[in-house]
């Protein structure tokens, strides 16, 4: 294949002249918040390292991050590597948090994925490198942990690979000693380092015995670049040595090509590997330029930013982080969103962590936190002046799979919790809150236990709101087996007019689904027609909750007989009337219990297959077939229809029992029959909870 031509070269082979902007991801637990600290220090930000564990690095802030010791939203810094600009932003690795990285993803220039020698996490990184693969996003991935590994580097590379669509590139090998990785040769360099903790490494000469892997995994390196590059490829059929220039070309422009996706290695507790890394993105990464080619976002017109994450912070009020595609932006300066919301910049605020450092102005490239940019929300792009912004990318919100009823623990709360909720849920796009007035509930939904636990944990650290949680209550209805009917006569006389309404009604099934029919066979008159209407509603209000305690479905109500008064009928006495009947008719038309069905698509790695099964049959769970997950190798998808009741924790025992990574989506399906014990105590249990 021939060359494609290379963008955005600078002087001293450094790609791009503004401020390159870098996501740094992974699974969870990989080091990825370490390795920002490494960078932040290796750049002159830091005197020491700080560290996840002892709780005092620059990322993981967040009282909730602290003390779970783990990143639940973005950590940001900007640093100066060889006067070079970079703003890295490092995204949660749990699954639960990991929607955080897909609003970042669309205007980052590329991307670090951190990983580890573990076969255990190639699922975990799947997920990841398939987020960057359907983004199109340039990638490194930098194998960390080298210096506790247990496994030779090209066996690591094997399990690694198949979670990745795109060849990896090994571009470093350790040199090892007594089993210990204690430097690596650069395989484009042709160098050797030895690793000195926190520092750079060291150049010593590469040791003879050392040569010959050297040499074996540089041609394997160049033998992928040369699938991309014919002249390289004559070279290496020639025993030509190529120019090392040409090796540098190829290795960024097949990056920025996603032909390939470089392979580091290093520790990012120890500071190793970080120089190269850093050396790495400089002079390969792609720049502002080829990120707005992606999008589509030309160069000239007014200035343009896209708000990666939102805040609402103590102070300060809401902050918006955007990295400014076009042009340059102002304090002051008023802008409009892509959703036609205009707004004024208040400030300008650099972020290093939980650091805020105000500054006047922001350049393109430029990644920074825009005060009180109110009725901008999380996703939006914004445009300088009063026109609307062109959007740039629209990302759907995951659809939750776990949720939680909440209540306030105190009654004066109600209206802070809504305020408080409205916040979190601005700042986080995969919770979601609703009011379910049928069943007096506010549901609270998420992508796992952790993410709606750390919500709680605002609710009540930030905001002062403590709540009580609960599994979401179930949408049980009730529905008719037999016929009946019965006669409902109301009277009263207290004085003056009295009232007086008299129908009779026959109850009988409908087939599920046709919702409640009301019929009207009165002949004669006895029950005039301006009541009709009232009888009718009689039976819709009593329908509310039947005789088992909860909404009546699926039942024909035909008015078949009455009797009125000329002077004591009313509008009010039939609808009383009308419920009357129908509470005498209900009990003895056989009631059930009906409970919400839903299709639920499980998806898991394919060794997990009979575990999620047990899980899926477990739950009263019917399984209607297995399939390969489409564009998935090595995964599985299980249809089933699940109760709706059954469907509380099933995230955490999927995830349980495929290290994290199994999930699944579900709606309604149809409406079931629940009889026995299991009727019985749903029945007891609501009128219960009634009665308190």
């Amino acid at each position: 294949m021939p060359a494609s031509p290379r963008t955005g070269d600078t002087a001293n082979g450094v790609r791009g002249a503004g401020p390159r902007c870098i996501a740094i991801v992974g699974p969870f637990q990989s080091g990825k918040t370490t390795l920002l600290e490494s960078i932040i220090e290796r750049c002159g930000g830091l005197s020491r390292a700080g560290s996840v564990k002892t709780g005092n690095s620059v990322g993981d802030a967040a009282a909730e991050a602290r003390a779970h010791q783990m990143s639940t939203e973005l950590n940001v810094a900007g640093v100066e590597f060889l006067g070079q600009r970079f703003h890295f932003i490092d995204c949660p690795g749990s699954v639960e948090f990991m929607h955080e990285m897909r609003h970042v993803l669309p205007v980052v220039d590329a991307a670090v994925v951190v990983c580890e020698a573990d076969d255990r996490k190639a699922p975990a990184l799947e997920l990841v490198l398939r987020e960057l693969e359907e983004a199109d996003i340039p990638r490194f991935l930098f194998l960390n942990k080298i210096d506790t590994a247990t496994r030779r580097v090209r066996e690591t590379l094997g399990i690694l690979q198949r979670a990745s669509r795109t060849p990896l590139l090994l571009r470093q090998i350790p040199i090892w000693k007594n089993g210990i990785a204690i430097g690596f040769i650069d395989l484009a360099l042709e160098r050797a380092f030895i690793y000195r903790e926190h520092a750079p490494s060291e150049i010593v000469p590469l040791a003879v015995d050392e040569s010959v892997r050297e040499k074996e995994a540089r041609f394997s390196m160049l033998e992928k670049l040369a699938d991309y590059d014919d002249a390289l490829m004559e070279d290496l059929l020639g025993d030509m040595e190529p120019p090392r220039d040409r090796i540098f070309d190829d290795l960024a422009r097949e990056l920025q090509d996603r032909h390939v996706v470089p392979v580091l290695i290093g520790s990012a507790e120890r500071g190793n590997g970080v120089t190269r890394l850093l050396k790495a993105l400089r002079h390969e990464a792609p720049g502002l330029d080829e990120t707005r080619g992606r999008i589509g976002v030309v160069a000239d017109g007014l200035p343009l930013a896209q708000v990666m994450k939102t805040w609402h912070s103590s102070h300060g009020g809401k902050l918006s982080l955007a990295r400014v595609l076009r042009g340059r932006l102002a304090e002051g300066d008023v802008v409009t969103s892509s959703g036609g919301t205009e707004a004024r910049i208040a400030g300008l605020l650099d972020l290093k962590g939980a650091e805020q450092t105000r500054r006047p102005a922001v350049e393109e490239g430029e990644v920074v936190a825009f005060a009180r940019l109110d009725g901008i929300a999380t996703g939006e792009a914004f445009m300088l002046g009063k026109n609307r912004a062109d959007v740039i990318i629209a990302i759907a919100p995951p659809e939750p799979v776990h949720a939680l009823g909440v209540a306030v623990k105190d009654r004066k709360d109600d209206v802070r919790l809504n305020a408080a909720l409205a916040r979190l849920v601005e700042e986080d796009t995969a919770l979601s809150m609703a009011h379910l007035a049928e069943l007096g509930e506010m549901r609270l939904s998420g992508q796992g236990e952790m993410h709606l636990r750390v919500t709680l944990e605002k609710l009540s650290g930030r905001y002062g709101v403590a709540v009580d949680s609960r599994p979401p209550q179930i949408g049980y209805r009730e529905t008719i087996r037999g016929h009946a009917n019965a006669r409902g006569r109301h009277r009263k006389q207290s004085g003056g007019h009295g009232q007086y309404g008299d129908v009779v009604l026959e109850v009988a099934p409908l087939a599920r689904g046709e919702g409640i029919r009301f019929v009207d066979r009165i002949t004669g008159g006895v029950v005039p027609r301006q009541y009709i209407s009232s009888v009718e509603a009689g039976v819709r209000d009593f329908c509310q909750r039947g005789p088992l305690g909860f909404p009546i479905v699926d039942i024909e109500v035909t008015l078949t007989d009455g009797s009125y008064h000329t002077v004591d009928s009313s509008d009010m006495a039939f609808k009383q009337a009308a419920r009357l009947a129908m509470s005498e008719a209900l009990p003895q038309a056989k009631p059930v219990l009906l409970e919400p069905i839903l299709t639920a698509e499980v998806v898991i790695p394919s060794d997990a297959m009979s575990r999620a099964s047990a899980i899926v049959s477990s739950r009263r769970g019917q399984i209607l077939g297995y399939d390969g997950r489409a564009g998935w190798r090595g995964w599985d998808q299980i249809n089933a229809l699940l109760p709706e009741a059954e469907m509380a924790g099933l995230i955490v025992e999927l995830r349980s029992a495929t290290s994290g990574v199994g999930s699944f989506s579900a709606r309604f399906d149809h409406l079931s029959e629940l009889a026995g014990k299991s009727a019985d105590a749903v029945v007891s249990a609501h009128a219960l909870a009634q009665a308190r």
